[in-house]
């Protein structure tokens, strides 16, 4: 008989015993936040960022500031720590930072820097000033290659609107080949044209890395602005719900059968959407009644909640505390709640 023992260290492990045999598996979280308008208080030229300017719409000052900075530390420190305590995440892709002083704002806050928790970024080309970026602790994960891929317009009268790429972050982790596809995109301001036009650009993105080495681990995350269930994500994506159903130009979303139970990452209009996600490509995957942890393995994921990312009174109560509302200061986190998934691998 199989006991299941989760041991936390630098690097976690679930110890197997059995009669014949003993097994050490690694267990390893990633994750993703959208940071809900992480901007400085100075303005950076070419950018529309005069809303988040001490004089903006939002009085957006250094008190304000420090206040986000401290707050999104404190979150992004503890996804994953569940699992994984004093360890919390190797990964965690962002959106809707400003700049990479920011970033160095936030790796500067004692809960990430007790981890040195580094970042990826590269400055992109959106109007209101917003890119991804990816964390890592440099202990777990080693970055081999990052590059900003462009969202490209198709459409003529699309040609002067830029928005958000695609950061692709190369690299090692659990001495495995694994690459990391931040994205944001177009909201749902836009058509969901925009959004199937950025799962076609993003589905390429993905195929052309396979070819080149059928062994990364590819994994793709982000704000998508659509659910699992729309098109954008299950057809152009062709990210499905049933591993056994995922071909081997396709992925796997584990958040699919979350949504359909009716909970998600983002409330509005008085129903949940789970537009934040983590999906991946089926070499992470142990088919069914397989047990191969040889190399990196798909676990399982999480919604990660904690008490003090949700609204406890008001109009809003059970929705997530945003940094504003209704031009109120609330000194909150996200109107997005983080995910986060857990891979494995046997210790040789």
């Amino acid at each position: 008989m199989k006991k299941l023992i989760i041991v936390s260290a630098l690097f976690a492990w679930i110890v197997c015993f059995s009669a014949a045999a003993q097994k050490k598996i690694s267990v390893y979280a990633v994750g993703f936040y959208n940071q809900e308008n992480l901007f400085d208080t100075c303005h950076d030229e070419g950018k529309r960022d005069y809303d988040f300017l001490p004089n903006g719409s939002y009085r957006w000052d250094g008190l304000k500031y420090s206040h986000k900075l401290k707050n999104m530390a404190t979150a992004l420190a503890d996804m994953g720590t569940d699992v994984l305590p004093q360890v919390g995440c190797a990964l965690i892709g962002l959106s809707e930072v400003e700049n990479a002083k920011v970033l160095t704002d936030l790796c500067s806050q004692a809960p990430l820097k007790a981890r040195n928790m580094q970042f990826v970024h590269i400055e992109g080309p959106d109007r209101r000033g917003v890119d991804c970026a990816l964390l890592y602790n440099p202990s777990l994960f080693t970055v081999r290659d990052v590059k900003l891929h462009p969202y490209v317009q198709t459409l003529a009268k699309d040609s002067a609107f830029y928005t958000r790429g695609f950061l692709t972050v190369q690299g090692t982790l659990a001495d495995e080949p694994v690459t990391v596809i931040v994205c944001h995109w177009p909201s749902r301001f836009s058509t969901s044209f925009y959004r199937e036009q950025g799962a076609r650009q993003v589905r390429a993105l993905k195929d052309s890395l396979l070819r080149a080495n059928p062994n990364n681990k590819i994994m793709v995350m982000g704000d998508m602005n659509d659910d699992p269930t729309d098109k954008s994500m299950y057809e152009v994506l062709a990210a499905k719900e049933d591993i056994a159903k995922v071909g081997k130009d396709e992925m796997y979303n584990p958040w699919y059968n979350i949504i359909k139970k009716g909970t998600g990452t983002l409330y509005y209009n008085g129903a949940w959407n789970l537009f934040d996600q983590i999906v991946m490509t089926p070499n992470m995957l142990n088919a069914a009644g397989q047990r191969d942890f040889s190399t990196l393995k798909y676990w399982k994921c999480q919604i990660f909640r904690r008490d003090y990312l949700f609204q406890t009174e008001g109009k809003y109560k059970g929705a997530p505390k945003r940094t504003t509302a209704g031009g109120v200061w609330l000194d909150g986190y996200s109107d997005h709640l983080p995910v986060v998934i857990y891979l494995t691998k046997e210790r040789k």
